[in-house]
């Protein structure tokens, strides 16, 4: 495997451009990447990004968003927020990997992905600073809020993922979400 296992850099994930791998601890690991978790990550940005542009509160990233948590460590969620205040000068930097925290990470979950994939991901973004997470399970359509690694809020098939303090004000119905996954029948 190229490079060794332990010996990975930035450079070397900026390079490897199929799979999607994300950089931990020195070992580029692949993420779990399907269509429908495509779709719904990029419903969930086009209405976060709405509502984040509207209020000018900072910018959000599509799936190939590149994040330095810490080093050694790049995680590509598969939505962020990050606000104006986390951004130094207001301004995106020009490097391929930014060292940006975002206040919400989105994870949508895949066949591949495992608990303790998701648990370490967790742990990781709010070790680095993130104020909320939220884990969309599109098998169950139920999603849960973190606001910590450990403490969450399960919402069922009806319920609302909610902003909170970090984006006041915006909720998404989880069934007009999933929604999306299907044809619209017009009457």
């Amino acid at each position: 495997m190229q490079p060794p296992p332990g010996t990975a850099t930035e450079e070397d994930l900026i390079v490897a451009s199929r799979p999607v791998v994300e950089l931990v601890d020195g070992v580029l690991v692949e993420k779990a990447v399907g269509t429908r978790e495509a779709l719904l990550a990029g419903e969930v940005l086009r209405l976060v990004g709405n509502f984040v542009a509207e209020q000018d509160r900072g910018v959000v990233l599509p799936p190939d968003g590149m994040l330095r948590l810490e080093p050694g460590v790049v995680r590509i969620p598969d939505v962020s927020f990050i606000p104006w205040d986390r951004i130094p000068g207001g301004r995106m930097p020009d490097e391929p990997i930014a060292s940006l925290v975002p206040d919400l990470a989105v994870e949508v979950l895949s066949e591949g992905n495992t608990r303790k994939e998701i648990d370490r991901k967790l742990r990781e973004y709010f070790f680095a600073g993130a104020r909320l997470a939220w884990v969309i399970d599109p098998r169950k359509q139920t999603a849960r809020i973190y606001t910590s690694p450990t403490e969450y809020r399960h919402v069922g098939k009806g319920g609302n993922l909610e902003g909170g303090a970090v984006l006041p004000g915006f909720r998404l119905h989880l069934p007009d979400l999933f929604a999306r996954l299907e044809q619209r029948r017009r009457a």
